[in-house]
């Protein structure tokens, strides 16, 4: 639903996150998106996925050229060893992207935990 028709173009996205997390209930990210942030060419809003959490919308930051840089950092919550998918929406309404694995050993966001 985030990407409608458009297409999810690889590149100007760059995810920092462990490869290996001890505990799921909190691993680290920060992304940054390749952007001018300028009125004209700017980053609308950088979307967290996740591929086997409950609900795979983690997070939505909305942004805008005020920002100045297209840089988020949060702590997530994983389920299972997955893959992250980053989805960066620009003002041009294109879409850009970017998945990382992260190996995750102590499980969160399962009812059983």
């Amino acid at each position: 639903k985030i990407l409608g028709d458009e297409p999810l173009r690889e590149g100007r996205v760059k995810i920092d996150i462990p490869q290996l997390a001890d505990n799921g209930n909190s691993v680290l990210i920060s992304i940054t998106v390749e952007s001018p942030m300028t009125p004209a060419d700017h980053v609308k809003a950088i979307h967290i996925l996740s591929e086997k959490n409950p609900l795979a919308n983690i997070v939505r930051f909305s942004l805008g050229p005020r920002a100045g840089v297209a840089r988020v950092q949060t702590s997530i919550r994983l389920a299972l060893t997955q893959k992250v998918t980053i989805v960066a929406e620009m003002s041009d309404g294109s879409f850009w992207g970017s998945s990382a694995e992260t190996i995750v050993t102590a499980a969160a966001c399962l009812e059983d935990t």
